[in-house]
C-alpha cells in the first residue's frame, strides 16, 4: 500500500455575520496517496471548492479557518500561516482553476506568466526558464509553443487556455495538483482532451491529483477514490468502482440519477411526439452570416469570419430542435441571427409566415413578444440593480397594457410556475443560486407567452441535479403552452432528453440532422460520432481515456480570405426520411450529412 502524501484532519471553515457563525465546511477529513487521483464531488455550495482553496492558503478574508491540521509528506503545516503556504504553493502543491480566463492575467503574455512561477521557485536563469516553459507547453500538447509564448490569453481558445493553466501548474513538478472544476465550462470534446492530458502528465510525473467536480462521468474516467460532499460535510467515500456502482448515501444516489447518460434515457424522460404541419413555425433558408476582419494601419478588410454558411432549418409548432456542436461552430451566432440580433449577409428567416430577416428595430419590436431567448449566463443577463419583480414584469409592461396590480399578480404566478416563491420577487439576482437565477430568466421569457424560445446553452453551467430540474421545467412548459424551442447545446446526453430532432453544426454548417433517435443511434458523420464518443459515462468500466479513443485535434479556424468560395452542397441519396448530401470542400474531401428538413418532407 502506498503512503499518504497528504493528510487533512478536522477542516472547518465558517463565515461570521451579525454575531452568527455559519459553518460552510464541517470537520472534513481525507488523505491522498502517491500517484492517486481523489475526486471531491458535490453540488455548488457543498464546500468542495472552499476546501481546495484552504489547502492552498487562498481562502477569502471574509471566511475563517475554524480548525484543521494538514500534513504534507510527513511535515505538519499551519494553514493560517501565509509564510508557510507561500513556500509550498506552486512548488509542492499547485492548482488549476475553473475559469482560466479570469485566472490568467490579460495584460501579460503566456510566456511571462508561465516563467514567473518557474523563476520564483527554481534556482535557474532566464534562458533555462524559457526553455522549460516552452517544453511544458509542448508536453501540454500545445502546437507551436514558441509562438504561443508571445501570445496573450484572449488570443487562445478556451481549451488552449486550460492547457496553459495545466502547463503552469506542473512546471515546477508539484507533488500534488488540485484541479477545481477544470472542464466544467468546456465542450465535451475539449473536456475529453483535457482529461486525457491530465491523465498522461500524471503518469509522466507521478503527480497526485485532487479533482474537484460535480460530474460523476468525469469522476468515473479520472479518479481512483471519490469523496462525496453535501452541505459542507463528507457523506460518502470509497473506491470509484464501489461508490458509483453501489452508492449507499441518498445524496450520492440522487447525483447519479440526475446525470444524463447517452442512450439510457427512459420513457418518462423523453419528449412527446408531435404531428408536423404543412408550414413550419420557423423556416430558415440559405442563411449566411459573415464578419469582416480589418487589419493594418488603414483598417483594410483582408479576411472574413464565416460564422454561418448556407444553413437551412425548420421548427414545427410545439417542437424542440436541438442545435449541437462545439464552441465556435456557429450555434449561438445562428440563434442570434434568427432573432435579428446579428446582421445576416444573405438568406431568409420566415417566422409564422412572415419574413423577419433584416427587419428594422421598430418592426421587430412587436415580434419580440413571440420570440424570446434564454441566455447561457443568467447572472450576466439579469440587471443586478433591479429586484426580481421588476425583471420579470418588465416584458409585460412593454407588450401588454396591464395595471401594476395585474402585473404583480402575473409575476407571482410566473415565479410559482418555475418553482420560486412569492417572497423571492423582493430579492436581487445575487441573492439566488445559479439554478434559481436561470428559473427567473425562464419566468421572464415566458411572461409574454412566446411561440418560440431560443435557449442558448441554458443548462451547461449548472449542477446535474439543477440541470435536470430546468430540463423538466422546459418540457412541462412546452406541453402546457405548446412552445417551440431551438435548444442550443454541446452535450448530446442533455439534448436527448428534450429534443424531437437534432441538427449537428460545425464550421458554420449543419453536417447532420434528423430525428433524435436516428441521429444518436445511427450517426453518419464523423463529427457527430466524435461528439457522441466524448460524452462522459459514469460507468467506471467504460473508461475511454484508457482506450485511446480521445482525439487531440483543434477545431479549424473559421477565418477565410476574401476570395474564398464556400463548398457546394450536392444532394446525393434519399434514404427513408433522411436526405443525404455530399459536401465538396476546398480540399476535395467529402462528408455525408442529413437534411434538416427530413421531418417536414
Amino acid at each position: 500500500m502506498k503512503n499518504a502524501i497528504l493528510e487533512l484532519n478536522d477542516l472547518s471553515i465558517s463565515v461570521q455575520s451579525k454575531k452568527l457563525e455559519t459553518r460552510l465546511v464541517n470537520q472534513l477529513c481525507f488523505d491522498l496517496k502517491e500517484g492517486e487521483t481523489l475526486a471531491i464531488v458535490g453540488e455548488s455550495g457543498s464546500g468542495k471548492s472552499l476546501s481546495s482553496l484552504a489547502l492552498m492558503g487562498l481562502l477569502p478574508k471574509t471566511l475563517t479557518l475554524s480548525s484543521g491540521t494538514l500534513q504534507l509528506m510527513g511535515k505538519s503545516l499551519n494553514l493560517n500561516s501565509e509564510l508557510e503556504m507561500q513556500k509550498i504553493r506552486g512548488n509542492d502543491v499547485a492548482m488549476i482553476f475553473q475559469e482560466p480566463m479570469t485566472a490568467l492575467t490579460p495584460v501579460l503574455s503566456i510566456g511571462e506568466q508561465l516563467m514567473e512561477g518557474i523563476l520564483h521557485h527554481q534556482k535557474i536563469g532566464y534562458s533555462a526558464a524559457k526553455t522549460l516553459a516552452v517544453d511544458m507547453l509542448r508536453k501540454a500538447r500545445i502546437s507551436d509553443p514558441e509562438k504561443r509564448m508571445k501570445q496573450f490569453p484572449h488570443e487562445l481558445s478556451g481549451g488552449m487556455r486550460q492547457r496553459v493553466m495545466i502547463a503552469m501548474a506542473l512546471a515546477c513538478r508539484p507533488k500534488i495538483l488540485i484541479a477545481d472544476e477544470p472542464t466544467t465550462a468546456l465542450d465535451v470534446t475539449v473536456q475529453a482532451q483535457i482529461l486525457a492530458l491530465m491523465k498522461s502528465l500524471q503518469q509522466q510525473f507521478g503527480t497526485s491529483i485532487i479533482l474537484v467536480t460535480h460530474d460523476m462521468g468525469v469522476v468515473a474516467e479520472m479518479a481512483d477514490r471519490v469523496l462525496v460532499m453535501c452541505q459542507g460535510e463528507s457523506v460518502e467515500t470509497g473506491l470509484v468502482s464501489d461508490v458509483l456502482i453501489n452508492p449507499r448515501h441518498p445524496y450520492t444516489q440522487k447525483l447519479l440519477k440526475c446525470l444524463p447518460v447517452l442512450g439510457k434515457t427512459n420513457d418518462t424522460q423523453t419528449v412527446n411526439p408531435i404531428t408536423p404541419s404543412k408550414s413550419p413555425l420557423l423556416d430558415v433558408q440559405n442563411l449566411v452570416v459573415r464578419f469582416d476582419i480589418a487589419n493594418g494601419l488603414f483598417r483594410r478588410v483582408k479576411s472574413r469570419v464565416h460564422a454561418v454558411e448556407n444553413v437551412d432549418l425548420s421548427i414545427q409548432v410545439g417542437e424542440t430542435l436541438a442545435l449541437v456542436g462545439e464552441s465556435g461552430s456557429g450555434k449561438s451566432t445562428l440563434g442570434r441571427a434568427i432573432l435579428n440580433l446579428t446582421s445576416i449577409e444573405s438568406g431568409s428567416v420566415i417566422f409564422d409566415g412572415r419574413e423577419i430577416a433584416g427587419l428594422p428595430a421598430n418592426q421587430m419590436r412587436s415580434l419580440r413578444r413571440d420570440i424570446q431567448m434564454i441566455f447561457q449566463d443568467p447572472m450576466a443577463s439579469l440587471n443586478p440593480r433591479h429586484k426580481v419583480k421588476a425583471l420579470v414584469s418588465e416584458p409585460m409592461k412593454i407588450f401588454y397594457k396591464l395595471s401594476n396590480a395585474q402585473r404583480m399578480t402575473k409575476t407571482i404566478e410566473l415565479l410559482e410556475r418555475v418553482g420560486l416563491k412569492e417572497s423571492d420577487m423582493h430579492r436581487y439576482p445575487h441573492e439566488f443560486s445559479g439554478g434559481q437565477r436561470q428559473r427567473i430568466c425562464i419566468a421572464r421569457a415566458i411572461s409574454t407567452e412566446p411561440k418560440i424560445i431560443v435557449a442558448d446553452e441554458c443548462v451547461s453551467a449548472l449542477d446535474v441535479s439543477v440541470q435536470a430540474q430546468i430540463l423538466d421545467l422546459l418540457k412541462e412548459l412546452q406541453e402546457e403552452k405548446n412552445i417551440s424551442f431551438l435548444f442550443i447545446s454541446h452535450d448530446l446526453a442533455v439534448v436527448e432528453r428534450v429534443s424531437h430532432r437534432i441538427a449537428v453544426m460545425t464550421q458554420g454548417q449543419i453536417v447532420e440532422s434528423g430525428n433524435t433517435d436516428a441521429v444518436l443511434q445511427n450517426a453518419q458523420h464523423a463529427y457527430t460520432r466524435q461528439l457522441i464518443s466524448a460524452v462522459p459515462n459514469p460507468d467506471p468500466t467504460q473508461n475511454r481515456l484508457s482506450n485511446n479513443t480521445v482525439t487531440n485535434s483543434e477545431p479549424l479556424s473559421p477565418i477565410r480570405p476574401l476570395n474564398y468560395r464556400p463548398p457546394r452542397h450536392h444532394k446525393s441519396v434519399i434514404d427513408g426520411d433522411h436526405h443525404h448530401w455530399i459536401i465538396e470542400s476546398e480540399e476535395h474531401r467529402t462528408s455525408r450529412s442529413i437534411s434538416i428538413d427530413a421531418l417536414s418532407n
